[in-house]
């Protein structure tokens, strides 16, 4: 019998495991969806299928569910199904979580104990050259049939990959439809080993090259432009010796003052690469980046310490009430002269602080105007607790960096909003549509709104219904149909 989850933060409300696999036709639609809209929006959720044998197991731990909103003619059909994963075969054939602390393999069960697999593959849905994967940083993805979400195994492009893992965020430069990512601890638990992939137009890995970056750290995100690949290495860190007691996989180090970033021509050799250095800082995603002559430049949300509470618990921090005090200090550009002899950057804030940020495809790696992200605005209603770090976001925002000018969408008080994917409109001008969970937390129900992109103040455009209780989601992705491969 399997018994309750923990009375915790991220197993209670709205973060409660939902651990449901369904087939949805035709969900109910208030107002009209329209007709050009014509795709998938595949979404990855962490959804614990057991109660975690660790009591203050965190929520980015649960296993990966796969959903897939299929939109055509005005009509949306639903599917989610969990990432048969070797992690959740074992724990399903054992009726119970086999698997320890957050990314210790040294806390888990004997019968699993360092054995392959251990991923949830739970974090980002990637579609490429006709492949859908399911991925997380601490392993290989893993192959779903595009149209059922049918596990087909682990992906390792065909058997070229070297690394250990690979990142949960891909950069495709959709000019071309070539595909960067890039692996960290890539020569195996808590190493310094990082592995720059290249994956062609057609799906072929066409380029693998390893280095050393200067710690072992997190690196939840990376960005690329037309000509440089950016690797950032934050202060927090893991180490084997701490992992093999028992411990935790990332703690901030104190005693560590800078931030690093590793920056190298995108089709060039790693032996080129730079070294930039400044004062100690956090971000695990980031809205673009682009060149501009001998300049390269990087917007993100950047915050002076790690967000997340049980993160600052391993580190010694007393998180506090969820709420808008987090240390985040904005969105920022970082402007780094790969001419100049400096090798810092410059740091200008452009915006108030948020998270999940988008750009449209057509701008990615350029020099672009119109950014989206996530915030939480007090103005909206009290902090509500949605998701991994403790405080939802409650606003969508629509930044024009040119100008400073945001505009923001909000479902009301009582109401989180999780990541959006950007829609691209046919029509000459028109800037798009976004699409995003909105979490209904005195219902205790969720439903899916379409709003213009430029215009997130006139409100939504269709409401999506959705019969039950979506978790948090961690990352999405929007594939047009004619990016599907059929046989």
């Amino acid at each position: 019998m399997t018994g309750p989850f923990p009375k915790t933060m991220d197993f209670g409300g709205m973060n409660a495991p939902s651990r449901i696999e369904a087939d949805i036709y035709d969900l109910i639609v208030e107002g009209e969806i329209p007709q050009e809209i014509n795709g998938r929006w595949y979404r990855a959720t962490p959804d614990h299928q057991y109660p975690p044998s660790w009591e203050e197991d965190t929520f980015i731990s649960g296993d990966g569910m796969i959903s897939m909103f299929r939109i055509e003619d005005g009509h949306v059909d639903y599917k989610s199904r969990y990432v048969m994963t070797e992690r959740l075969k074992n724990d399903r054939k054992a009726r119970r979580s086999l698997y320890g602390r957050y990314r210790n393999p040294y806390t888990d069960d004997p019968s699993v104990q360092h054995k392959p697999g251990r991923s949830a593959a739970n974090t980002t849905p990637v579609f490429h050259a006709g492949r859908l994967l399911a991925t997380k940083e601490d392993g290989r993805p893993m192959e779903l049939d595009p149209d059922t979400l049918e596990t087909l195994g682990e992906y390792d492009f065909g058997g070229k990959l070297k690394s250990d893992t690979v990142t949960a965020h891909v950069r495709i430069d959709y000019d071309t439809g070539t595909m960067y990512l890039y692996g960290y601890e890539a020569g195996g638990l808590a190493t310094d080993d990082v592995a720059y992939l290249v994956v062609d137009t057609d799906g072929n890995l066409i380029r693998e090259q390893w280095f050393k970056g200067p710690s072992a750290s997190l690196m939840h995100d990376f960005a690329v432009t037309k000509k440089y690949a950016i690797f950032p290495f934050f202060p927090l860190k893991t180490d084997l010796e701490r992992l093999k007691a028992g411990g935790p996989h990332w703690v901030w180090d104190f005693d560590e003052t800078e931030t690093v970033m590793g920056i190298m021509p995108r089709d060039g050799d790693v032996s080129e690469m730079r070294w930039f250095r400044g004062a100690a800082a956090m971000s695990f995603h980031f809205m673009n980046a682009f060149d501009e002559g001998d300049k390269v430049h990087l917007d993100f949300g950047v915050s002076e310490m790690m967000i997340f509470p049980f993160m600052q618990r391993d580190s010694g921090i007393e998180p506090g009430p969820p709420g808008p005090g987090s240390p985040r200090t904005g969105v920022a550009r970082w402007t780094f002269d790969m001419s100049g002899q400096a090798n810092t950057w410059q740091e200008r804030i452009i915006a108030p602080p948020g998270d999940m940020p988008r750009v449209a495809d057509k701008d990615h790696m350029k020099p672009y105007d119109i950014g989206y992200y996530e915030t939480f605005d007090p103005k909206f209603g009290p902090p509500l607790v949605a998701g991994p770090v403790g405080v939802g976001f409650n606003v969508m925002q629509r930044l024009n960096n040119k100008t400073g000018e945001i505009r923001q969408y909000s479902a009301g008080p009582g109401t989180t909003i999780q990541e959006a994917v950007h829609i691209a409109s046919k029509e000459p001008g028109h800037e798009g549509w976004l699409l995003f969970i909105v979490d209904m937390h005195e219902s205790h129900h969720t439903e899916a709104h379409l709003i213009e992109a430029e215009h997130p103040e006139k409100g939504a455009v269709a409401r999506i219904m959705i019969p039950f209780r979506f978790r948090n989601q961690v990352h999405g992705s929007w594939v047009p149909e004619e990016w599907v491969k059929k046989d």
